[in-house]
C-alpha cells in the first residue's frame, strides 16, 4: 500500500511543515530536476485537473505550475482574476466547494492569505499558495534549492535579504531560513524592518535549527561573511503609489558590486525572485529613469549580469519545486517517513 506523510495536506506556508519535510521536498526536487533533465516520465498525476486562480498576475508561478502539472501528467486550468468571483459575487466558501468537486488540486496567487486557508479548509483537496501578501512558500523551495546546488548544503549558510525587510519574500526566507538552520540576515531601513510577530516566528525556529536571525541597517553588518545575496522588486504589487518614497528610501540597500565586495566571499551568490529592476528595458525602468534619474532600481546591471547571478537558475528552479510539492500532496508516492 502507498503511504505518503504529505498526501492529501496544502502547502499554504512554510511554518506548516517541518524541517525534515521542507529538506525532503528540495531534494524531491532536485531528484524531478534530474529525471526532467535526462527526459525521464513522471506521470505521478495522470488524469488529475488542477484549477489555477490568479487574482494577481504571473509570469514564473504560472509557466512553473502549468509546465509542472503537464509533465506530471495533469490537466491544469487557468482561470483570471475576471473568472473567478472570490468574496465579490460567490463566496470563498462556495467557490471552493465547487471548484473542489470538479479538480483534483487548487493553486492560488493573490492578495489574502485568509483566501488560500478558506480554499483549504473547504474544497476538501490540496491547495497550494502560489503568492499572497503574506508568503510565498513555493519560492522558497525554489529559493533553497538553488542555494543548496551552489553550497551543497544549507545548514550554516548565511543568507542576506537587502531592500523591503517586510514583504512576503522577506517574510517567507526569514522564516523558512530559520526552519533549515540558514542565518537569515534581514539589510532594510528601520521603517521597513519585517513586522514582529514573524520576527519572533523566527526567533522560535532559530532557537531549535542554530540559525541566527539579524535584522539591521547597516550594511558592514549585515553583509560581511554572506553566502547569499537576495533582493526582490522595491514596490510589491498594489503598491505602486509608493514609487517615489522607496526609491528615496531603498537605495543605500540595492545590490551592487560594492555591496557585493563587502561580503568578502569570492564563492557568493545573487538570488532575485524577479522581475528586476536592473535596466531601462521595461516600461516601469523607463518611467523611473525619467521621473527619478536612476537607471537600474533594486540591483545594479553589472551585479544583475555579472558571475555571482543566479536568478534564472532560482527561476527554473519554481517548475521542478512546484512540480514536487503537487507531486508529494496529490501522487501516489511512498513516503514512508520523514
Amino acid at each position: 500500500m502507498t503511504t505518503s506523510v504529505f498526501k492529501g495536506r496544502s502547502f499554504l506556508a512554510e511554518k506548516d511543515f517541518t524541517r525534515a519535510e521542507l529538506e525532503w521536498l528540495i531534494d524531491f526536487s532536485a531528484f524531478l530536476k534530474d529525471l526532467k533533465k535526462r527526459n525521464i516520465a513522471h506521470r505521478y498525476l495522470e488524469g488529475k485537473n488542477i484549477a489555477l486562480l490568479f487574482e494577481k498576475t504571473s509570469t514564473r508561478t504560472r509557466a512553473a505550475f502549468t509546465t509542472a502539472a503537464i509533465d506530471l501528467g495533469a490537466h491544469p486550468e487557468y482561470l483570471g482574476k475576471n473568472d473567478i468571483q472570490l468574496g465579490k459575487k460567490e463566496s470563498v466558501e462556495d467557490t471552493a466547494k465547487v471548484l473542489g468537486r470538479m479538480f483534483d488540486g487548487i493553486e492560488f496567487r493573490g492578495f489574502d492569505q485568509g483566501v488560500v486557508e478558506d480554499l483549504a479548509k473547504y474544497s476538501g483537496v490540496p491547495v497550494w499558495n502560489g503568492l499572497t501578501d503574506a508568503w510565498h512558500p513555493t519560492q522558497m523551495l525554489a529559493d533553497y534549492l538553488t542555494v543548496k546546488e551552489n553550497f551543497g548544503k544549507l545548514e550554516g549558510l548565511t543568507l542576506v535579504y537587502c531592500g523591503d525587510g517586510r514583504n512576503n519574500v522577506a517574510n517567507s526566507l526569514l522564516v523558512t531560513g530559520a526552519i533549515l538552520g540558514v542565518n537569515v540576515h534581514i539589510f532594510a531601513p528601520e521603517s521597513l524592518f519585517p513586522e514582529k510577530e514573524v520576527v519572533e516566528l523566527a526567533e522560535k525556529y532559530a532557537k531549535e535549527s542554530g540559525a541566527r536571525i539579524v535584522i539591521t541597517d547597516d550594511a558592514d553588518k549585515a553583509v560581511k561573511g554572506a553566502d547569499v545575496l537576495y533582493t526582490d522588486v522595491w514596490v510589491s504589487m498594489g503598491e505602486e503609489d509608493k514609487f517615489a518614497e522607496r526609491v528615496a528610501l531603498l537605495q543605500p540597500y540595492q545590490i551592487n558590486m560594492d555591496l557585493v565586495r563587502k561580503a568578502e566571499n569570492e564563492n557568493l551568490i545573487i538570488l532575485h525572485c524577479l522581475p528586476a529592476f536592473h535596466d531601462t528595458e521595461t516600461e516601469y525602468g523607463k518611467k523611473i529613469a525619467e521621473d527619478f534619474g536612476i537607471n537600474e532600481m533594486e540591483i545594479t546591471d553589472e551585479a544583475f549580469r555579472s558571475k555571482y547571478a543566479r536568478q534564472f537558475d532560482q527561476a527554473e528552479n519554481r517548475m521542478h519545486t512546484i512540480k514536487a510539492v503537487m507531486a508529494a500532496t496529490l501522487g501516489e508516492l511512498f513516503i514512508p517517513k520523514v
